[in-house]
């Protein structure tokens, strides 16, 4: 009876250890599926070919490398990318998302790869060209109280005002928490159609990270653009743009927060920082 039962232990061992091995080779990551917009430059754009470029696509690369994966990005619509995720359609997001409190309850997020503020761009004709605090950088973690009274300078001139932002952002996060009751607040699927209609007047402010207003600025049909305004940082803005990961896949992102630690360790975000915006945009 004590063979048997040894055996039937034996057996039971045996069982659990090829379980757990297959457990352990399902989770072992060959190849991921990277989705980004594709529309927010210098972020991620797509050229006239239609390959993708920029900052996110160029650093995939060289996490993937690192990573030893084999990797694929595609563009995807950036209102629908937790739910796809999600829904397995692909396995991370690097499309300038930041990690922020509200969708750190559907998604996971690695280390950020990249801080920026949330400002301000209008015309240079424009009788917003000159705000209160222009420049300053106003932090909703650090100093709440001190930022919000700031933020209330900023009545005077944007009372009645329209402020264009892409919906499903960290921008319109911050309208709606803090400038609602004093400001018409518009929503647009992408970047470039809020630019169009602040062109054409259509609103008179756009709320943006300063990454992408940065190179916007730049482009020839924006000549007439100017950033204002303070700089908002932390609270509903979140600590930064990370890697947007299933809850389910945490061995994903202990690989994706590895990868990315080593590129800011060796100075390799530094460097793509001022390839593509200018201006080192690696986490402090």
């Amino acid at each position: 009876m004590l063979k048997s039962f040894a055996a039937l232990l034996a057996a039971g061992a045996a069982l659990l250890g090829a379980t757990l091995a297959q457990a352990q080779d399902a989770k072992k990551w060959t190849t991921i599926r990277i989705a980004t917009e594709g529309a927010f430059a210098p972020y991620n754009f797509t050229k006239p070919d239609g390959t993708l470029d920029g900052y996110e696509i160029e650093l995939a690369k060289i996490l993937c490398e690192r990573m030893q994966v084999k990797c694929t990005m595609e563009a995807q619509a950036f209102d629908g990318m937790i739910p796809a995720l999600n829904a397995g359609k692909f396995d991370a997001i690097m499309a300038g998302m930041s990690a922020t409190a509200k969708r750190e309850e559907a998604i996971a997020f690695s280390i950020g790869y990249a801080a920026t503020p949330q400002t301000f761009v209008t015309l240079k004709s424009s009788s917003l060209a000159k705000m209160p605090h222009d420049g300053a950088v106003l932090s909703l973690t650090s100093d709440e109280d001190g930022a919000k009274k700031k933020l209330e300078d900023l009545r005077p001139v944007l009372k009645g005002k329209a402020i264009g932002v892409q919906g499903s952002t960290i921008g319109l996060n911050f309208l709606e928490k803090y400038m609602k009751d004093m400001v018409e607040i518009r929503e647009y699927k992408t970047m470039e159609q809020h630019d169009l209609d602040l062109n054409s007047g259509r609103v008179d402010l756009v709320i943006a990270s300063l990454a992408y207003l940065t190179s916007a600025v730049k482009k020839p049909e924006n000549k007439d653009y100017v950033i204002v305004g303070p700089r908002i940082v932390g609270g509903v803005i979140g600590r930064g743009t990370s890697v947007g990961l299933r809850k389910t896949d945490p061995e994903l992102k202990a690989m994706f927060d590895k990868a990315v630690q080593s590129a800011r360790d060796d100075g390799t975000i530094t460097k793509l920082s001022m390839k593509w915006f200018g201006f080192d945009v690696t986490p402090r």
